[in-house]
């Protein structure tokens, strides 16, 4: 067979077109994709339905109960707060609270307690939609527990510093008034932050130490302190006098005002703490408000001094006490003058070394 025979037998070939135009769909198709459309929502409605329904309920309990929460938190800090000023301007509320550090120590613990609750709460509402659209939380708790551990690491100080925040404001360990002994700075608490404490230092300055680095902490406003005055006089003094006259001065103050407050107890004559050849040290201490020691140690060495002069009791003011008497002779302690001073003196030129022999002729 020829191809002249084959190729009409083929047909005619086709001829592409320049453009096809494109088929528009007729009312037919429409009311077909409708009514595709209306079945698949008729067959989903109540899933849907069903999904966001729960999705609004765990929203609405979630929301709920963090207001709940958040406003207990709220009224339990407004009720530390007004605890503080009930006793604050006593003696009580003077040592032991203040207005301002229970009023700082209540609001950082409120601020703690209720991002806590906001987070766990909000954090689980957000688990628990996410588990009602049947999405695989697993890959997502591994890699926010992955990026929690990163972030963890790598801001490792600031975490410390946050959680020794934390326990210093919960066990109370100092507060805003407080004189601290923190080792890496010492002075007045001014601030309590959940990161960073404000000390004043004695000489006006502020030390910003961060809760982290505090390792041991020295509070010396809790408790009770212990003024103590040493008290030098003549070792020829009678005994029975100073003790007579230093009991009559802490007994007087100790009924004075304002002393009788800042005192927890009566001031004690101890006795002797030390004897030396011509000086004796008698100690006198009384337990005080923490944080007055100096003040009373003060007024104490004031009245010590008056009450010692009104008796004729002299005080020497260091370890050994001048001797009174007659004055000595300034030239007692100066040496004679030697007789080798004078290189005439015969003990000088005996003292001389012989001139050698000449040997030149």
């Amino acid at each position: 067979m020829s191809l002249s025979a084959v190729l009409p037998a083929a047909g005619p070939s086709p001829v592409p077109s320049e453009s096809e135009t494109p088929r528009v769909p007729s009312l037919q198709d429409a009311q077909e994709t409708a009514g595709n459309a209306a079945g698949w929502v008729e067959e989903n409605w109540s899933t849907w339905l069903a999904i966001g329904l729960r999705v609004l309920l765990i929203v609405v309990i979630a929301v709920v109960l963090r207001v709940m929460v958040r406003r207990a938190i709220t009224k339990l800090v407004d009720r530390m707060s007004r605890t503080g000023q009930a006793v604050d301007g006593t003696a009580l509320g003077g040592l032991l609270v203040n207005a301002e550090r229970r009023r700082q120590r209540s609001q950082a613990i409120g601020s703690v307690l209720r991002s806590v609750a906001s987070f766990v709460i909000l954090g689980t509402a957000a688990l628990m939609v996410l588990g009602t659209f049947q999405i695989n939380l697993a890959p997502l708790l591994a890699s926010a527990g992955v990026a929690g551990v990163a972030i963890g690491f790598g801001a490792r100080n600031l975490v410390t510093d946050f959680l020794s925040g934390v326990f210093m404001i919960l066990e109370d360990q100092y507060g805003v008034g407080d004189t601290v002994d923190a080792g890496v700075a010492s002075g007045e608490v001014i601030e309590v932050g959940l990161r960073v404490t404000k000390l004043r230092g004695d000489s006006g300055e502020i030390w910003y130490v961060r809760n982290g680095e505090v390792k041991r902490v020295g509070n010396l406003s809790q408790g009770w302190a212990t003024a103590n005055v040493d008290v030098t006089v003549r070792a020829d003094e009678d005994l029975d006098k100073v003790r007579d006259t230093l009991s009559e001065v802490a007994e007087k103050m100790g009924k004075e005002e304002p002393w009788n407050e800042l005192l927890w107890g009566p001031i004690e004559v101890l006795g002797l703490d030390s004897m030396l050849l011509d000086s004796m040290v008698v100690r006198v201490s009384g337990k005080t408000m923490p944080g007055k020691s100096l003040t009373v140690e003060r007024e104490l060495r004031w009245r010590i001094k008056r009450a010692f002069d009104a008796a004729g009791i002299r005080i020497v003011g260091g370890a050994t006490a001048p001797v009174e008497g007659e004055a000595p002779d300034p030239t007692a302690g100066v040496a004679p003058p030697s007789a080798y001073a004078s290189t005439i003196s015969p003990q000088s030129m005996a003292a001389s070394p012989l001139t050698p022999p000449s040997t030149t002729k």
